[in-house]
């Protein structure tokens, strides 16, 4: 009976990307309750074809009580306000019209955040780094997290962005060394600016890091932009129950 009560609330946890819409049942404690399933995301991608990709995730993983969302671009309130995937992103209220669409309360957050939600230790200032499609980013100062930091978009090199040399494009145009020798650089700077006290690196592309990193930087697994999602519900009634 233990047992069965520390499974509820179900959290089915999904994490937006680029090119796949991943998603698993998450226990109340955070454990995974099923495999992760994945969908291509579409292209284009409206708010739409996303959440009818959500819909089909959640009828395969079974019964849920609540929702947690990663999602590539500025969040605030629920509402995306950037439009990677597709401009009718823009101020859209994702979480009311998901949580209509599946009859579940939701929360949403930007991906990189959640990705670090469910990666860090807590302690001290921690930097963590999506690479993907994009870049993504999140920063935390012993736990707390500092919502939407958006390090793709600032100036880097040669006139471009940090997402502009270190995105997906970039990766496929400049070749693997190429890439990492930005990387590198990046890594470099961010650590200037933070003084971070450990950094991690997830995302997709995070398998091509060739990097001699050392013991304060380190990859950390993309199964975490899914098992962050129990974060978002850390001040639920539920939870406090």
């Amino acid at each position: 009976m233990i047992a069965e009560q520390s499974t509820f609330p179900r959290t089915l946890a999904v994490d937006i990307g680029g090119s796949g819409i991943k998603a698993l049942v998450l226990a109340a404690d955070g454990s995974p309750l099923t495999e992760r399933v994945r969908e291509a995301t579409p292209r284009p991608a409206p708010p739409e074809a996303v959440v009818a990709i959500i819909q089909k995730l959640s009828k395969a993983l079974g019964p849920f009580e609540r929702v947690s969302v990663g999602f590539p671009g500025v969040v605030r309130n629920g509402r995306t306000l950037t439009a990677h995937l597709h401009p009718d992103w823009i101020g859209f209220q994702f979480d009311a019209v998901l949580a209509q669409t599946l009859g579940k309360p939701v929360r949403v957050a930007n991906d990189a955040d959640v990705q670090g939600l469910g990666t860090i230790a807590g302690r001290g200032v921690e930097l963590v780094i999506t690479l993907g499609t994009g870049l993504g980013s999140s920063l935390f100062a012993d736990g707390r997290l500092f919502p939407n930091l958006q390090l793709a978009h600032q100036p880097f090199l040669e006139g471009k962005t940090y997402e502009q040399h270190l995105g997906n494009p970039a990766l496929q145009v400049k070749g693997k060394k190429k890439w990492n020798q930005a990387l590198a650089l990046a890594l470099t700077n961010f650590e200037a600016l933070f003084g971070f006290d450990a950094c991690y690196i997830g995302g997709g592309n995070a398998l091509y890091v060739k990097l001699d990193l050392p013991p304060h930087i380190q990859i950390s697994s993309n199964i975490n932009g899914l098992l962050g999602g129990i974060a978002l519900w850390r001040d639920s009634v539920d939870e406090a129950r």
